[in-house]
C-alpha cells in the first residue's frame, strides 16, 4: 500500500486555507488591513491556499483509480496438469 503524499498535503492545505478564509470573514473592515493597502490579505490568502489543498487533494485521489490494462501473460490462461 502505497500513500500519495499530495493527500495529506492537501488535507493540510484545506484545512489552513479554510481557518485563513474564515479568520478574512471575520476581520473584515478591521484596522488591520490599513497596512495592506485595504486588501483583505487573509481572506484572499485563504482562497488561494484552499482552490490549492483541494487540487492537491483531487489529484492524489483520483490518480490511480484507472491503471493502465496489463498484456496477458502467455500459458497464463491454461490450467495446470498433474
Amino acid at each position: 500500500m502505497s500513500l500519495d503524499l499530495r493527500i495529506p498535503l492537501g488535507l493540510m492545505f484545506l484545512i489552513v486555507g479554510v481557518m485563513l478564509t474564515v479568520y478574512g470573514v471575520a476581520t473584515r473592515g478591521s484596522d488591520i488591513y490599513l497596512r495592506s493597502a485595504g486588501m483583505n490579505i487573509n481572506f484572499i490568502w485563504g482562497l488561494v491556499m484552499f482552490v490549492f489543498g483541494l487540487a492537491m487533494f483531487l489529484l492524489g485521489r483520483y490518480s490511480g483509480k484507472h491503471p493502465k490494462p496489463q498484456p496477458p501473460v502467455e500459458g497464463a490462461s491454461r490450467p495446470l496438469s498433474h
